[in-house]
Formats: C-alpha cells, sequence, structure tokens
C-alpha cells in the first residue's frame, strides 16, 4: 500500500506539501497540486481520513435530526441531505427524534461531546435555548431560533395565499383548513396566510389542528376522518400531503366526487401526492434546492469559508392535479 512518502517521491516534493494538497490545509500551487494528485492517483493512494479529520478537529460526520422519518418529506429531505454530505466528503448521521424530547437532546449533546461537526435540524419539540446554548454550527430548516443560527425554508405564506386563492376560484363555500402548529417554525406562515385570503373573501373557513408531531396513518385517518362526518357539507380542504390524501381516500370511499363536490389541496407534493388517482393538487417545496442549501449553509459555518445570512427563503409553486378544477 503506497503512503504519504511515496505520493511525495513520485512527485517529486516533500512530505508536507503533499499533506497540504490532499487536506487543504494550506497554500499549494495549483500546478504542483496537479502533480500530486496524479501521483496519488497512479499509486492508488489513499488517505487516512480518520488521521487527516484529528489533524483537522473534524470528525467529518454531519448529524441531521428529523421528526420522523415516517413521513415523506422528511424522509425525502434526509435523502437530499445525504446525499449532498456524501458528494462534499461528509458522511451523514441521520436521528430521528420521533417527538420525543429527550431524544432530540441528546443528539443535540452528541456536538458537545465532538462526535459530529455541525447539525442540521428539522425537529421542533426541544425548547430552543437547548439549541442556542450549543457553540457548534447548527443550521435549521424551518424554525427560527433567532439571529444566532440560520434559518432555511420555503415561501410558505406565498403557498398558502396560491391555496386560497385557488380554492376561492374553484368556488369553494365551507373550506377545512387542517394545521399542526408548533411555536417559531416558518410553516406556520401557510396557515396564516390562508385564513387571511379566504375570511377576506367571506368565506366560511374551519381550522381543524391536529397534534403537529403526528404523522402515522390510522391516527390522520381516525382524526380528520371523525371531523369530516361532522361537517359533510365542507367542499374544500387545504392540507399536508398527507392529509389532503385521508381526506379524498375518506371522500371517495363515500360517493363524494372529487373535485366536483370536494376541491383538495395539499402541501409539500410529495411523490405519493402523484401515486393517488386522481393526482393531488398540492404547493410544492423544491426538496432537493432545501438540502443542498441546509448543507452549504452549514459547511460555509463549519469551514469558515464565508458569512451566511440568517433567513434564505426558497420559493414554491403549484402542481396541477385531479382535486381541484382547472381555472383560466
Amino acid at each position: 500500500m503506497a503512503t504519504i512518502r511515496d505520493v511525495a517521491k513520485q512527485a517529486g516534493v516533500g512530505v508536507g506539501t503533499v499533506s497540504r494538497a490532499l487536506n487543504g490545509t494550506g497554500h499549494v500551487s495549483p500546478e504542483t497540486k496537479k502533480k500530486i494528485e496524479e501521483a496519488a492517483s497512479k499509486l492508488g493512494y489513499t488517505p487516512n481520513e480518520l488521521a487527516r479529520n484529528l489533524f483537522r478537529n473534524r470528525t467529518g460526520i454531519i448529524g441531521l435530526i428529523v421528526p420522523d422519518l415516517h413521513h415523506s418529506f422528511f424522509s425525502c429531505f434526509a435523502k437530499y441531505v445525504e446525499m449532498e454530505l456524501y458528494k462534499q466528503g461528509y458522511k451523514t448521521m441521520i436521528c430521528n427524534s420521533i417527538g420525543i424530547s429527550d431524544r432530540e437532546k441528546e443528539y443535540l449533546y452528541m456536538l458537545e461531546r465532538n462526535m459530529v461537526d455541525g447539525i442540521i435540524t428539522a425537529a421542533h419539540s426541544l425548547d430552543g435555548e437547548e439549541y442556542l446554548k450549543q457553540k457548534k454550527p447548527i443550521v435549521s430548516l424551518d424554525r427560527d431560533f433567532g439571529s444566532q443560527i440560520p434559518l432555511i425554508g420555503s415561501d410558505h405564506a406565498k403557498g398558502g395565499r396560491m391555496a386560497a386563492e385557488l380554492l376561492i376560484k374553484n368556488g369553494c363555500k365551507k373550506i377545512l383548513q387542517i394545521s399542526g402548529v408548533s411555536p417559531n417554525v416558518a410553516s406556520n406562515d401557510r396557515h396564516t396566510a390562508f385564513q387571511q385570503i379566504v375570511e377576506s373573501s367571506k368565506i366560511e373557513l374551519l381550522n381543524f389542528i391536529m397534534d403537529w408531531n403526528v404523522f402515522e396513518w390510522n391516527a390522520y385517518y381516525e382524526q380528520i376522518s371523525n371531523y369530516m362526518e361532522q361537517h359533510p357539507d365542507i367542499d374544500g380542504v387545504f392540507s399536508g400531503d398527507m392529509g389532503a390524501i385521508v381526506c379524498m381516500n375518506w371522500a371517495l370511499q363515500r360517493g363524494i366526487s372529487i373535485p366536483e363536490q370536494l376541491k383538495i389541496i395539499g402541501f409539500d407534493a410529495m411523490d405519493i401526492t402523484q401515486m393517488t388517482y386522481p393526482v393531488v393538487t398540492a404547493v410544492k417545496q423544491d426538496v432537493p434546492l432545501l438540502a443542498e442549501l441546509c448543507v452549504n449553509t452549514l459547511l460555509d459555518l463549519i469551514e469558515e469559508r464565508k458569512h451566511v445570512p440568517h433567513r434564505q427563503i426558497l420559493d414554491v409553486e403549484m402542481q396541477y392535479g385531479g382535486t381541484t378544477l382547472s381555472v383560466e
């Protein structure tokens, strides 16, 4: 097995120069770096990752905390975060908090114990002060911890307005909004904006608030279907993807036609919304770009590449399906 000394001899440079070039820890001219990389490739030299990380005081691991991988949005987000981190030379430790504060706290303390170099958090159950105590880099998806921790998210308010305006154009007279509220989470903006548009149009609005961390199908179906039974004259629904599919399932079992009698709009537009018939109309978040932005922002902090802004908000768009009527 080739050693760093073998690479140095092949490239005609010192061992220190090879180390700086391969570890990115000092200046090496582009010509010399290319010569070293060619020598390493020719000899089949692989740097000792553990030793390199110890030298840089790094683990090469990023923690990702999500509420529940059973939820299609968070599983999709985790997939793209892992892919982006791997592309940039980092490994991912995925932490599934499942709404249990102790789990989230324990995962967070991995930062203090130097088990990970930074954390991307999409969980919302732990008191924000626990995050603010941390000295190492943290990036948040959707939750606002204040200026100390960068926030990445989608334009939820725009999504809420788009959904409200589409249901109004579809002629809905009694609309149900299904939400799960957690404090200081940017996704709450979609519900606030939706409610403002609907109520300003003098249309009856019902708000059904579920526990924010309920992602299991049976629990969703039981709670939502019971509510729908109490209000059979609902003709429009705005919900996350899972709630939208529950409502469609409930309606079709009772012979309620979609979209003629019931119009439904989801939020997230994950693949599951395209596997149903009809395809669910939904506000679409750009999950791959959210993941890429979270990763790049965190690595900018870890590697001190540049200053990062506190809030970075991505645009959303409407995925038109068969659960709403087409409008001009």
